[in-house]
């Protein structure tokens, strides 16, 4: 049973717009995904496509390097997850010359395949 794993570290959006769209695509086929992630308008399914294919091309060379084969089509998302990550710290200016901070906020994208039994 293949598996691959793809990480983003510290994608420039917040988590919680990326966890609406990573929660429509996990348990799912990846063509399935990647047709819902094409047509999704969000911009967090840009790079959650990017992530997912990227896992997609290392779970092929996995096969490869062990000299096994591996059918792309029968490949699922068995773990995807979006964890906060460190946030950009910037100041933005206020009432009487006063500066309030920001945090804009990233995001950690990891997306896990594996390959289904019987083939």
């Amino acid at each position: 049973m293949t598996t691959a794993r793809a990480i983003q570290r510290t994608a420039r959006q917040s988590p919680y717009k990326m966890r609406l769209v990573i929660d429509q695509v996990r348990g799912l086929n990846v063509n399935e995904a990647l047709a819902l992630l094409q047509f999704s308008k969000k911009h967090a399914a840009l790079q959650i496509s990017k992530v997912l294919k990227s896992a997609i091309a290392n779970a092929e060379q996995a096969a490869r390097n062990a000299n096994e084969s591996i059918d792309v089509d029968a490949l699922y998302i068995t773990h995807a997850i979006v964890n906060e990550g460190s946030p950009l710290k910037r100041f933005t200016p206020a009432a009487m010359g006063r500066a309030t901070p920001m945090r804009k906020r990233t995001s950690h994208i990891e997306i896990i395949v594996t390959e289904k039994e019987g083939r």
